[in-house]
C-alpha cells in the first residue's frame, strides 16, 4: 500500500488553485491506488507553532517534530500546495519546513527522505516565468528545490499555476486567456503526473 502525504497552505479554503489543483492530482491519485492512504495536513486550518529554541534543541524527541518527521519518513510521495504569498511562500509552510527539517536525523546525505517523489503546485497571481519582467523575484520555486533536495535529496517536481489573479484584478484583464490556459495545463499537468508517479511506484 502506497502513502501520499498531502499538504496545504493556502489561506482560503475556497478559491485556492493551489488547493483545486492538488485536490486533481490526489483524485487521480486515488483512482490509481483505490486502496492507497492519503494522509492530509491542512496548515492554514490547523498551523503549526512556529519552531522554539526547546523544540530546535530536542530535534526527533520533541512530540511534534517526531511526529511529523515520521510522518514524511513513512510517505511515499509528497504534495505540497504551495501559493505565492509576499513573493515567498506561506508562514504556515514555513513552519512545517521548520518542524520537520531536523539535522543529524533526517537531513543530510543518508536522509530516510532521500529519492523521495515531492510534487509542489505553486501558484502565484502573477508571472514569474523565466524571462519575464519579474523572473528575478521567484523565491518558491527556487526555495524549495534548494531546500528539498539539499536536506532530503528528494526529487522535486513542481505544477506552477500563473496569473490566478486575472479575472479578478482589471489590470490583468488581456491576460484572461493566459491565465486560463495556465490552469488548464495545470489542471492537466496534476492528473498526468499523478497518475504516471502512481504507477511508477506500484512498478
Amino acid at each position: 500500500m502506497t502513502t501520499l502525504l498531502h499538504l496545504d497552505s493556502a489561506l482560503f479554503p475556497e478559491g485556492s488553485a493551489s488547493r483545486e489543483i492538488s485536490a486533481a492530482f490526489v483524485q487521480a491519485w486515488r483512482e490509481q491506488h483505490p486502496d492507497g492512504k492519503v494522509v492530509y495536513r491542512d496548515l492554514a486550518a490547523a498551523p503549526l507553532p512556529h519552531l522554539t529554541a526547546e523544540a530546535a534543541a530536542a530535534g526527533a524527541e520533541h512530540p511534534l517534530r517526531g511526529e511529523l518527521a515520521a510522518e514524511l519518513a513513512a510517505a511515499d510521495a509528497v504534495l505540497i500546495g504551495a501559493p505565492m504569498y509576499n513573493f515567498s511562500i506561506p508562514s504556515t509552510l514555513k513552519a512545517w519546513l521548520d518542524h520537520v527539517i531536523i539535522m543529524g536525523h533526517n537531513a543530510g546525505p543518508e536522509s530516510p527522505v532521500a529519492g523521495t517523489p515531492i510534487t509542489v503546485v505553486a501558484s502565484r497571481g502573477g508571472s514569474y516565468a523565466a524571462g519575464t519582467p519579474r523572473a528575478d523575484a521567484e523565491f518558491v520555486q527556487n526555495y524549495l528545490a534548494t531546500l528539498l533536495t539539499s536536506m532530503f535529496a528528494a526529487e522535486v517536481d513542481f505544477i506552477v499555476p500563473e496569473l490566478t489573479l486575472a479575472h479578478s484584478n482589471p489590470a490583468m484583464a488581456e491576460l484572461i486567456p493566459l491565465a486560463d490556459s495556465s490552469r488548464a495545463k495545470a489542471f492537466t499537468d496534476a492528473s498526468e503526473k499523478a497518475k504516471a508517479l502512481a504507477a511508477r511506484l506500484a512498478a
